[in-house]
């Protein structure tokens, strides 16, 4: 059988007047139709780039590609690199489709979902107005959007981070492509959603007999749709075969690693290998004893939430008046003991970061009370609210919006130092952000640096010297891991264990991954709509849940053949 893509010795160059590097090292790859292949690497190992020289979509200037790309399709054969324009926008779109991994900044603003669906088939295709509207209604149903007709008529920024990525694969779909390459399309959705949306490429792919490029940084996500995988490290594929063979019998040090450092393959407190212990010419991870973190909480009640509520209006009658309301958090009532960490786990839009920031005191509650060493906070005056945040402080999902582009990070690190009068003296300020890049395992000689020159592992781990810049007691964690790479992700959790056993705070840990919670957590604590689902043991709740709900949650975890804790 002919293979749809195939693609060899591509070696893609990026160039400047100094250097050159190869971002993509001789790669050899082919897909058979009715084939999903799984590109699979952390960031920067040239995923996006291989995927990205296919529709041949590279700047011009300044790169330089070798090898060759062949596509055939309709008893066509085309080698893709020196391909005039002509015959690639006869492609893109049309017999190579994309899904992009970020929706929201690949769908047009301006435009109507349904409009930009039936624009992609009238560009290739001589439809009229109501047949392309009609053939898209037909694929809303087929990527199973709730109410076709509505969702045609909305904007993307009415539509939920799911809900988006399917807009995305109707574009991709509305043509019926060959090959369909996907980017990352599930990255920091939640479980259920990137479950949902799994199952959906998997089914229109065996509906359409097509061939697909999956890419992705985790090979659990992989792992239940997958029917072959190259893993690629550095630019270079240093492993490819059966799914089955990669993910049960892995022969390289890189493979072992992507599989072995996630958070679901180990017990509570364990530390995580990452990727450099597996690169070693003798692996200390089958030598080290396993390090494990032990919790030192006691029954000491600092944080108690009694009956929160937090509502919204949601439009207002023709007299001004309030009509209805949104509960985003619903009577919850819980409690954190000191030196604790509560995992707080749920889907988006259920409330988590809702609650952690009324918790902060950021956002004032409709009613109930939050009661932090006895005293409820949203009854304090200026003053000694001003003295209480620097014992409650926050990490933020995305480290890179939460840091200033113009400012460089030793300052980033240093700004709550000066805003709370701690440490007077430039020269003693500057020596304790040392400290704290270095207790975040940075080197001193990132102080001068700013957030792009950054990766995103250590921009999160910027994020998290400047919480502990003062500190604090009490430190809210909103999915602060939830769009690093697997390996990245293992560094953060050790880090946070680490910090944790050194500094003894107590914390919240909100997630929509119960592994990664599980993991991380003394308890959990499910929540749903507003409202706590379910509560208990991390262990138990992991292990032996309670409530459907989390039942749900823990069946929609990624790779779960593969995802036992070791005992």
């Amino acid at each position: 059988m002919q293979p749809v893509l195939s693609i060899k010795g591509l070696t893609v160059r990026f160039s400047s007047k100094e250097d050159s590097v190869s971002a993509v090292d001789n790669l050899h790859l082919e897909i058979k139709p009715g084939e999903l292949h799984a590109l699979v690497g952390e960031s920067g190992s040239g995923k996006s780039i291989t995927a990205l020289s296919i529709l041949k979509l590279l700047p011009n200037v300044g790169i330089s590609l070798e090898g060759g790309i062949c596509f055939t399709g309709n008893d066509r054969v085309i080698e893709i690199l020196t391909a005039d324009e002509e015959v690639l926008r006869s492609l893109r779109g049309n017999r190579i489709a994309m899904v992009f991994q970020e929706p929201m900044t690949s769908l047009n603003p301006l435009m109507n979902c349904g409009e930009q669906v039936a624009e992609n088939l009238r560009n290739h295709y001589q439809t009229s107005k109501a047949d392309a509207k009609e053939k898209v209604l037909s694929l809303f149903e087929k990527v199973k959007l709730p109410a076709p007709e509505v969702v045609y008529g909305k904007y993307p920024h009415q539509l939920s981070g799911g809900q988006k990525q399917r807009v995305m694969i109707a574009i991709a779909m509305v043509c019926n492509p060959t090959l369909l390459i996907c980017d990352e399309p599930t990255t920091a959705l939640d479980v259920t959603v990137q479950k949902s949306i799994l199952e959906l490429i998997r089914q229109l792919q065996l509906e359409n007999n097509m061939a697909v490029l999956f890419i992705s940084h985790d090979l659990g996500v992989v792992a239940d749709i997958a029917d072959s995988i190259t893993v690629m490290y550095k630019g270079k594929a240093v492993e490819q075969g059966p799914a089955s063979t990669v993910l049960t019998e892995p022969s390289h040090p890189y493979t072992k690693a992507l599989l072995a450092c996630r958070p679901s393959m180990h017990n509570k407190g364990e530390r995580l290998p990452v990727v450099a212990d597996f690169l070693k010419e003798e692996s200390c991870v089958t030598k080290q004893e396993p390090q494990l973190f032990v919790p030192n909480s006691n029954d000491h009640k600092i944080l108690e939430v009694k009956n929160l509520r937090v509502s919204y209006p949601v439009g207002n009658s023709l007299f001004g008046k309030t009509g209805k309301w949104y509960h985003a958090v619903q009577d919850v009532s819980f409690y954190v003991k000191e030196g604790e960490t509560l995992g707080l786990v749920g889907e988006s839009g259920c409330g988590k970061t809702t609650l952690g920031r009324c918790v902060l005191g950021l956002i004032k509650p409709s009613a109930g009370e939050v009661l932090y060493k006895q005293h409820n906070i949203h009854t304090h005056s200026a003053e000694r609210f001003r003295m209480l945040r620097k014992e409650m402080q926050l990490i933020f999902q995305d480290p890179y919006s939460s840091l200033d582009p113009r400012q460089p990070i030793g300052k980033a690190i240093e700004e709550p130092l000066i805003v709370h009068n701690i440490y007077p003296g430039a020269g003693v300020r500057k020596d304790k952000v040392v400290e704290l890049l270095e207790k975040v395992n940075l080197p001193a000689d990132y102080y001068h640096r700013y957030p792009h020159q950054l990766s995103g592992g250590q921009r999160q781990r910027i994020v998290i010297a400047r919480a502990l810049a003062l500190e604090p007691s009490f430190i809210v964690c909103d999915e602060s891991v939830s769009a690093l790479d697997v390996s990245v992700q293992a560094q953060v959790l050790n880090l946070l264990n680490e910090l944790k056993t050194e500094f003894g705070f107590t914390a919240i840990f909100i997630s929509h991954d119960l592994a990664v919670v599980r993991y991380l957590s003394d308890r959990i604590m499910v929540m749903k709509a507003g409202r706590i689902e379910e509560e208990g043991a991390a262990e138990q709740v992991y292990n032996h849940p309670a409530s459907l709900y989390t039942r749900q949650l823990l069946a929609a975890i990624p790779g779960r053949t593969i995802n036992s804790p070791r005992k």
